[in-house]
């Protein structure tokens, strides 16, 4: 299966935006995961917060769409400043050193709403992606899969390491979505 260069430039713009935003289920899950949840446990977030990076981005991208249609003139410029104002907003997050509170996974509404929150930056990306000509498709399903593989490495390493990794995970999140975005705006 051969692909064109545009199609590998949206294949890899699309990962770098998955990684971006499954870095905050990375982050999250290495405060999560310092309490030595069981393996279980990790799989159970993980796939919610999967199932979630798909539903999420996908309502966002339908509204996307349908705002583009409205607004087709200036739909890439507004899609890029909506990623660089979400990278923005993580870094900010980061600089007023907000630590999480105590987050304790023991019934499935909390693993629900754990989902719910790391996934809300992805309903924005999505909005992002509705008013661009990107492949639905792939673009939710590497959401969905990168946000699960990155929130079972973030529980999964915080049994063994510190909550330092997980800002700076963020942080590099962040930037990724700032220079994305800003892409768009030149």
């Amino acid at each position: 299966m051969d692909f064109t260069m545009p199609q590998w430039g949206q294949i890899i713009t699309l990962t770098f935006i998955a990684i971006a935003l499954g870095m905050d289920a990375f982050s999250l899950g290495i405060g999560v995961g310092m309490k030595r949840i069981s393996l279980r446990k990790i799989t159970t977030i993980s796939l919610t917060i999967g199932i979630f990076h798909i539903i999420m981005p996908l309502i966002g991208i339908i509204i996307g769409h349908l705002l583009g249609n409205v607004i087709k003139e200036i739909a890439v410029m507004v899609g890029g400043g909506m990623l660089c104002f979400l990278g923005m907003n993580m870094l900010i997050q980061l600089l007023k050193h907000k630590e999480r509170d105590s987050i304790h996974i023991q019934s499935i509404t909390s693993v629900v709403l754990l989902s719910l929150t790391v996934s809300v930056d992805s309903l924005s990306a999505g909005l992002s992606l509705g008013l661009f000509a990107s492949d639905l498709v792939l673009a939710i399903l590497l959401f969905g899969f990168v946000g699960m593989i990155m929130a079972a490495m973030g529980l999964y390493l915080g049994r063994f390491v510190g909550y330092w990794l997980g800002r700076y995970g963020e942080a590099i999140g962040g930037i990724i979505l700032i220079l994305l975005g800003s892409k768009f705006l030149w």
